[in-house]
């Protein structure tokens, strides 16, 4: 049974530009899809743009325009951003699609149908001033857990997740005035029928989570979960399927982590993939869902009950990717507080593999890390260019100019053999862990060792004395190029896709590469250029 791989994304919210936090969160996706699909996986790899929630709707009324207007907007500046990244998504839409509605709420009729949603009337936070119901986004009060103020649905200090009618000293974000309540009918998920469920999948999966999706999950499962509602008052959103309802729309937490799900089926569709059959809890398939550590409740409790509701049988997450974030002078970078650096300004001013090979080196998996653009420019320089280009261009320049680019024939050094199948090995173990930070660490490993062994071999030396052990020599240093395009191109896609070609590969895999014994380079090009840091 071919191993099939789902990765997941986090849908940005379409309100704002991305910046280095999202990258930093949402790269590790593209680099398991690559991955996955070198090691011949059946693999689809999903995301899309978060068009309805409420950040949204507050960005537009600030302008004075439609919603669809300001997360068009941003919707499509996040295609460019991710296509410049060079990320290889099988679909990245919207929440906004058609086929994403129409998704949604077939999912709901079978959630209702399978008995996990209800109708309840209860209190619910109203502006007198503003005269309507409000969004927990729309509402400023007191955390019920840590005491500081933040908005309603969730804290920003302590990360909690809460219903808003438990904050304290609440008021209106828009007018500032205190907010009164009054009886809301809205349709509710039972989402404490699965709190057993989810403690023994939470006990099963977490020693194969990220420690602070391990802490944030069971701090959540511990203070017992609470049915939520489904629905809410807004104009901007997926319509109800339910009787009763037509003024209402889906709650954002719900259709959007539903995202994963209604875009997985488009890709099945297009490819021809039994939808049902590919997301089987059988055994052969690795979800991976990919995020900033803010999100974890929301695919480590929420989401796994939405897909128990809809099918007992689908599989549930495998693979927490959950980071921590970026900060600018120790402060997280935030959209709202503007202390950010955007990925368009970093699209058009360096090179993709540049950005993501800096982001990767020093992703924050483990702990918070400082973004800097001196540090990144100087870590392409020292290993991209001064490393794993000096390495294939003093190689290359020195057979095209000595042998018109003919490599002699000659036997790969069996412990650099030994060395590099154990790379695919050691590397491939922490990819399918989603351990990208180590494994990167180790591709700088293989960069310095290549170049140790060009030093120490002296093949422009061995070229005059001994054409022989020249030829094993370059043999060597063709066998590790080659197969450095395999093992970093998940990260630096387009270095090592140019490389390939110069080295006339048929395509890349998770497999040692053998070049053919004599071959001719052609093509051969200066790999990286370095970056002057003061201009």
């Amino acid at each position: 049974m071919t191993k099939r791989v789902l990765i997941g994304n986090a849908w940005p919210y379409a309100n704002n530009m991305l910046h280095v936090g999202h990258l930093a969160a949402l790269l590790p996706g593209d680099i398991l899809a690559r991955f996955s699909r070198l090691k011949g996986y059946e693999t689809i790899f999903v995301s899309g743009s978060d068009m309805h929630g409420t950040p949204i709707t507050e960005r537009a009324k600030k302008e004075g325009v439609n919603p669809a207007e300001i997360a068009g907007k941003y919707h499509a500046e996040f295609c460019d951003d991710f296509e410049k990244m060079l990320f290889s998504y099988d679909m990245y839409t919207n929440t906004d699609t058609d086929y994403h509605k129409s998704a949604v709420m077939d999912f709901i009729k079978v959630i209702e149908k399978n008995g996990f949603l209800y109708e309840k009337t209860e209190p619910q936070d109203y502006c007198e001033s503003c005269g309507k119901f409000l969004s927990d986004r729309e509402i400023e009060g007191k955390c019920p857990v840590c005491g500081k103020v933040t908005r309603g649905d969730q804290c920003e200090y302590c990360m909690a997740s809460f219903d808003s009618n438990l904050m304290t000293d609440k008021i209106c974000r828009t007018c500032k005035k205190a907010t009164s309540t009054k009886m809301n009918k809205h349709l509710m998920f039972r989402l404490s029928c699965f709190q057993e469920k989810l403690e023994a999948f939470f006990e099963k999966m977490a020693p194969a989570w990220r420690w602070n999706a391990v802490n944030e999950t069971r701090k959540y499962l511990e203070a017992g979960l609470p049915d939520r509602a489904v629905t809410r008052d807004l104009e901007w959103g997926v319509e109800v399927p339910v009787p009763g309802y037509e003024k209402k729309r889906v709650y954002v937490w719900f259709e959007a982590v539903l995202g994963y799900l209604t875009a997985c089926r488009a890709v099945c569709e297009k490819k021809g993939i039994d939808f049902e059959c590919f997301m089987r809890n059988d055994g052969g398939l690795s979800a991976y869902y990919v995020h900033g550590k803010d999100n974890i409740p929301f695919h480590t409790v929420i989401f796994p009950a939405l897909q128990l509701a809809i099918d007992e049988n689908m599989q549930l997450p495998t693979h927490i990717v959950s980071s921590e974030y970026v900060n600018m002078n120790d402060e997280k970078m935030s959209k709202s507080k503007g202390n950010l650096i955007s990925v368009h300004d970093l699209a058009e001013q360096y090179p993709a593999d540049a950005v993501r090979f800096y982001t990767m080196l020093f992703n924050p998996e483990r702990r918070d890390v400082n973004f800097s653009i001196s540090e990144m420019i100087q870590t392409y320089n020292k290993f991209l260019c001064g490393g794993f280009g000096n390495f294939v261009n003093r190689n290359l320049s020195f057979l095209v100019k000595k042998y018109g680019g003919v490599v002699p024939s000659g036997n790969v050094d069996s412990q650099v053999l030994s060395y590099v199948e154990g790379l695919y090995s050691s590397i491939g173990e922490k990819m399918e862990k989603a351990e990208l930070r180590s494994a990167c660490e180790d591709m700088v490993d293989f960069i310095q060792y290549a170049n140790k062994y060009y030093d120490e071999n002296k093949p422009w030396v061995a070229a005059k004395e001994d054409e022989a052990r020249f030829a094993d020599i370059s043999a060597t240093c063709i066998f590790m190029m080659a197969n450095m395009a395999n093992i970093f191109s998940p990260v630096i896609p387009d270095g090592c896709g140019r490389l390939a070609e110069m080295l006339g590969m048929k395509g890349l895999s998770w497999n040692v590469f053998m070049p053919e014994k004599t071959f001719t380079i052609e093509n051969a090009a200066i790999l990286y250029t370095k970056i002057d840091e003061k201009q």
